[in-house]
């Protein structure tokens, strides 16, 4: 009896060739198109904000300016959106560094099943926390105050950032560690000596997501606070009225977005090699 096996038809090279850039053009297209135009829109004149051409046909700054000189206050609500992410950011690191430590490094019954709900709690909808937080901030007197944001979003924040550092630690080698114990280091000493540098790029990755994600959040914000004096900047923008009630004022409203997300790309673009470094190197370890 014999066998025969059936051959497929190669793709001629050239088509291969073409097709890695042509996916990646359209992948760049799908993702920035969103962004582009909200940005030739903020930069059209009010008169000419329904155009659909691709290029303003005239340039326009009017909408910057009339999202600093309204009744907003934006650049308060910017310094606020500041506060709460970066006040969120760094709590977030400093428990998520010794949670993600703990479980990833010490031998102890449960730690999977701790592990499990701490990402089990990051999976409740925003809303689902919001009513029950905010019945418990009024009777407190939280209401208009940033901790009513900043210990929400913690509830989120913390276990994205233990589960993105547990898993580097995991990564990591033992020997090094057990070395310099040996050596005569203590366990905090090779905690503080050893394992932080080795997991810097872990850590610097995380804090930029739980920057980004607390930079962004809005429900809670939104639930928490009704004082313009601490709104975030998200806020801000839904709250942006025209010449009427009913007015959307497009022009400031994309204007306000670029402004707000000029900050991340910048973050993103200064630190993407220390991003990607963080992302791939558990993998590669």
């Amino acid at each position: 009896m014999t066998t025969q096996t059936l051959t497929l038809p190669r793709a001629p090279r050239s088509w291969k060739k073409l097709a890695q850039p042509v996916a990646l053009i359209l992948i760049g297209v799908y993702c920035l198109a969103p962004f582009y135009w909200m940005l030739v829109s903020s930069l059209r004149r009010t008169s000419d904000i329904f155009d659909t051409s691709l290029f303003p046909q005239t340039l326009s700054v009017e909408s910057y300016a009339k999202v600093f000189s309204g009744s907003s206050d934006f650049a308060r609500a910017l310094v606020n959106s500041l506060i709460v992410a970066t006040v969120t950011t760094t709590l977030a690191l400093l428990l998520a560094i010794f949670a993600a430590y703990a479980i990833s490094r010490l031998h102890f019954r449960f730690k999977n099943v701790i592990l499990a709900v701490i990402i089990a709690t990051s999976m409740f909808p925003g809303i689902s926390v919001v009513v029950p937080l905010l019945r418990l901030f009024s009777d407190i007197g939280w209401i208009n105050t940033y901790q009513a944001m900043i210990v929400p979003s913690l509830s989120f924040a913390i276990p994205l950032a233990v589960y993105n550092l547990t898993t580097f630690m995991k990564q990591l080698p033992f020997d090094l560690e057990e070395a310099a114990m040996i050596d005569g280091a203590t366990k905090w000493q090779a905690f503080r000596k050893i394992l932080l540098p080795l997991a810097a790029p872990g850590i610097f990755t995380t804090a930029i997501l739980t920057f980004i994600h607390s930079w962004n959040e809005f429900i809670i914000a939104l639930s928490m606070v009704n004082n313009p004096k601490f709104q975030t900047a998200t806020v801000a923008i839904s709250k942006f009225t025209g010449a009427s009630e009913f007015q959307a004022p497009y022009g400031e409203q994309m204007a306000a977005g670029v402004i707000v997300t000029i900050p991340l790309v910048i973050v993103v673009l200064i630190f993407q090699r220390r991003i990607v470094e963080g992302l791939t190197s558990g993998a590669t370890k």
